[in-house]
């Protein structure tokens, strides 16, 4: 009988431990002086789960962005790394608990080749003393086999990485992120300055790095990107957020609307067909 509880025990830990967010944000406010710029916003991300967060520019999606990454504190509500309330006081101890971003501007150095970009700031040395160095074989090898690895077939990573597409530049950045040991990864609008093929490309590695296990955090404005790839949709506008829904729960047509304004699109709609008329 004993033994028996102390298997149902188990089975139910498992299971607890299962449903656990990587990420949950809960009710997390954030002002500036008298300038709200988040309310109220709660979502959670997933191990093998992208999560989704659309809005327009103000929509708060940078202030968003920098609470999970640690470069702000939120000022209300609470923030979990797997189920352990935090306060990621930078960027770096963020990192240290698995949560990787990769910003639009991309940080990398154009002139540099991809394997060195790749590494930038976390480069493997071999040797000791005054005769420790670069381990460069090493890193063209592990950089190359990493991008492989992700579906990115880089003939050569001693190429600059400023010659390589916008699209290819992101991929790089998330296979970086994957194999530094990322827990979540946060895009920052990874497909805004691309075109179609390079964002179904970049997508398609998004993709990936969700199959790989990681949770993903997808910030953009494109509801078509969104729902290609996403399980979870938060809907920001003006700070607030004004819709949460997975997959299941809401079509195409109708995050699309939402994401345009929903009634308040339905009323644009009726003042431009009367003045047509």
């Amino acid at each position: 009988m004993t033994r028996i509880s102390e298997m149902d025990e188990t089975a139910g830990t498992t299971r607890a431990t299962a449903r656990t967010a990587l990420v949950e944000l809960d009710d997390v406010s954030k002002y500036y002086g008298n300038v709200r710029a988040l309310e109220g916003v709660s979502l959670e991300v997933h191990a093998g789960e992208i999560t989704c967060v659309l809005g327009d520019n103000g929509a708060g999606k940078s202030t968003l962005i920098k609470i999970i990454a640690g470069l702000h504190r939120h000022d209300a509500g609470t923030f979990r790394i797997e189920g352990e309330e935090a306060r990621p006081a930078s960027p770096r101890e963020a990192l240290d608990r698995g949560i990787a971003t990769v910003y639009q501007d991309l940080a990398v150095v154009p002139l540099m080749p991809v394997w060195r970009n790749f590494f930038l700031g976390s480069e493997p040395r071999k040797g000791r003393g005054p005769f420790k160095r670069l381990d460069v074989d090493l890193m063209r090898r592990t950089t190359h086999a990493e991008l492989l690895r992700m579906g990115i077939d880089l003939r050569d990573v001693d190429q600059p990485i400023g010659t390589l597409s916008g699209g290819e530049r992101q991929c790089v950045a998330i296979a970086r992120a994957v194999h530094f040991g990322a827990k979540v990864l946060v895009l920052d609008e990874p497909t805004a300055a691309l075109g179609v093929k390079q964002s179904g490309m970049v997508l398609k590695y998004v993709a990936a790095a969700r199959d790989a296990g990681l949770g993903v955090v997808l910030i953009t404005h494109n509801p078509h990107h969104a729902y290609l790839v996403g399980n979870r949709f938060v809907l920001l506008k003006r700070g607030t957020m004004t819709g949460s829904h997975t997959r299941d729960e809401i079509t195409l047509d109708e995050l699309t609307r939402q994401m345009a304004g929903g009634s308040e699109l339905d009323d644009l709609r009726h003042e431009l067909a009367g003045g047509a008329l």
